[in-house]
């Protein structure tokens, strides 16, 4: 009986999976099609639940405001290479300043997480990445007391911190949020390339477009973007002592 409810979960694991992957590659087959016809396409996403967001208000700076819809996208006439400043503004979000670049005619990210509202002290950690490498893995460490990833532990003892949504098929988001920050204790927060973990002079995270933001106090607090021609497989984006948010941005070898 374990067996065959064992298959069934793993069955339904798959499938999932697939339905995932597929959904991916609809949104850029969609969103590539739009172009040819002169439109850009920007789309939303929950950092808790990896689902589209509808019915948000995205203001482009200079330019129009407009609505998500059901599928958390919107469209609007092709802009001229450039970087473009938006907001984002949904009731029982946080909002955010943000911004998309046109390079060669071509949106370079037009794929953004969104975080609802969380409790005041916490933080609430999201990554994003590009549609490979397949794999990329947020860590979350406190010394001497826990460590926060899908192959570690997704709750801490205390359950003040724990990993809300891992992402193995691409782009991610890949969320953590923590209730309480010790300003006694010392946290690091890095991102693995499990997908290439064997692969020491790999560039495929520096090419990534991975993309790390932290959320707290009702605001986007930080926002992190990995550059390019980088050989390394594990980025360490930050640590926290006596509280503060002390950046680091380096990528190198971990596994």
């Amino acid at each position: 009986m374990k067996k065959k409810i064992l298959l069934i979960t793993l069955n339904l694991f798959v499938v999932l999976w697939g339905f995932s992957q597929i959904d991916k590659m609809r949104d850029q087959l969609d969103d590539a099609s739009a172009e040819e016809e002169g439109m850009f396409t920007l789309r939303f996403f929950n950092a808790e639940t990896g689902e589209p967001v509808p019915d948000a208000t995205i203001i482009i700076q200079d330019f129009k405001t407009l609505t998500t819809d059901m599928e958390g996208k919107i469209r609007f006439e092709k802009q001229p290479d450039g970087v473009y400043p938006f907001r984002f503004e949904k009731e029982g979000f946080i909002p955010e300043n943000n911004k998309y670049e046109v390079i060669a005619e071509t949106i370079f990210r037009n794929r953004f997480t969104v975080t609802p509202v969380i409790e005041m002290g916490a933080i609430r950690i999201v990554l994003d990445w590009d549609k490979k490498p397949s794999d990329l893995d947020a860590h979350f460490v406190k010394e001497g007391d826990y460590h926060i990833s899908y192959r570690d532990m997704a709750v801490s003892d205390d359950t003040s911190a724990r990993l809300d949504r891992d992402d193995r098929d691409g782009f991610g988001p890949e969320t953590i949020t923590v209730k309480d920050i010790d300003e006694n204790a010392e946290y690091t927060y890095y991102v693995k390339d499990f997908s290439n973990k064997d692969e020491k002079h790999s560039k495929s995270l520096s090419k990534s477009k991975a993309m790390v933001k932290v959320y707290g106090e009702g605001q986007l607090l930080n926002i992190w973007q990995l550059s390019e021609k980088q050989k390394g497989n594990a980025w360490m984006v930050f640590a926290i002592r006596n509280g503060k948010i002390v950046p680091t941005d380096e990528v190198k070898n971990y596994y």
